[in-house]
């Protein structure tokens, strides 16, 4: 006989083995493309007439709140004193903490509106050697990433005019134009709420209607947002809530809208341009139509038959939209 001695430890493990987990009901394994990096932010610039009206200001702290969704390369000044726009953009980086972004000026033209931040913007001194060229700027960053940049036009398209010009092959290398501009069937003050009193001659389309007309006819994909899904007003319920955050961004919005409001005299804030910037971050928030807009001879934006030529957002959510951005400008530093 042998002895059953050496059975009994394997015996013991046999039965005590542990028992393969079955696959349950919805259970999957995790594939390897879990581990794999998010998406990478989209690289944008940011055109900016800064410093007129308020909605630009907003436009640019919604950028720099969202770094997970946009990797902002540099800011453009526009129209007027472009410089004097320089200064308010490097102010609001540089009290916010992101003074590392590039901020280049655009050729000057005769101003059209009030500069109503302007003491704020001034206190900031004006760099040695001044602002960098915008437009040499553009082209730099468009050879660097070609077909990679969007281009986030929220100023009268002074800039873009002289970037057709100066080099056109290097506009068509653009990803896309993202833009606040233009009115298709509801104008300024047509909040929906009366019979429609048809478009306006938007004023960033109108200021530089040559411009404009060489962007719509450049080729380079467009995504507007008019008059008909921008004009959302920051009212009184809403401010109280977003200036009390009491963060570094909420901070330099209540001051620059009190300036604004100061100079103005107007109270309630419209974030036309920061539309554009949403869309960016959360397309659902702005849906587009594909559209052949052309550009009269008086700056109004007309949809005619043909191919599109744009992709215009004729409608959106008042509600939907502060409720991304009220959340998304009060939290702490992303």
């Amino acid at each position: 006989m042998f002895s059953k001695a050496p059975l009994i430890p394997l015996l013991f493990s046999l039965v005590f083995a542990p028992i393969p987990l079955l696959a349950q009901p919805g259970m999957t394994s995790a594939p390897a493309s879990s581990t794999a990096k998010a998406t990478a932010p989209q690289k944008i610039i940011l055109d900016t007439d800064i410093g007129d009206d308020i909605d630009d200001a907003y436009a640019l702290a919604l950028a720099l709140q969202s770094p997970r969704q946009v990797d902002l390369l540099g800011i453009t000044t526009a129209w007027g004193n472009t410089a004097l726009r320089g200064r308010l953009v490097q102010r609001f980086l540089d009290v916010t903490g992101h003074r590392g972004i590039p901020v280049t000026a655009g050729p000057q033209t005769h101003p059209t509106a009030t500069f109503s931040q302007a003491h704020w913007a001034q206190a900031q001194p004006l760099p040695v050697d001044g602002f960098h060229d915008a437009i040499s700027f553009l082209i730099q960053q468009i050879h660097r990433y070609p077909h990679q940049i969007t281009l986030v036009a929220i100023a009268p398209y002074s800039n873009i005019g002289a970037l057709i010009r100066r080099d056109p092959t290097a506009f068509r290398q653009l990803k896309r134009v993202v833009l606040m501009g233009g009115s298709i069937r509801r104008g300024y003050g047509d909040l929906g709420y009366r019979p429609s009193r048809g478009p306006s001659a938007e004023y960033n389309v109108a200021m530089d209607i040559p411009a404009s007309q060489a962007l719509f006819t450049s080729g380079v994909p467009i995504y507007m947002m008019p008059l008909d899904s921008t004009q959302l007003k920051l009212d009184e319920v809403m401010r109280p809530i977003l200036f009390g955050a009491g963060t570094p961004i909420t901070n330099a919005l209540a001051t620059l809208t009190n300036e604004w409001k100061n100079s103005t005299q107007q109270s309630t804030p419209t974030l036309y341009d920061a539309m554009a910037m949403a869309y960016v971050i959360q397309p659902s928030l702005c849906p587009t139509t594909p559209l052949h807009i052309v550009v009269t001879g008086k700056g109004f934006t007309r949809v005619t038959p043909g191919k599109p030529n744009a992709n215009v957002c004729l409608h959106s959510n008042s509600s939907d939209f502060f409720h991304f951005l009220l959340p998304r400008l009060m939290r702490g530093q992303p």
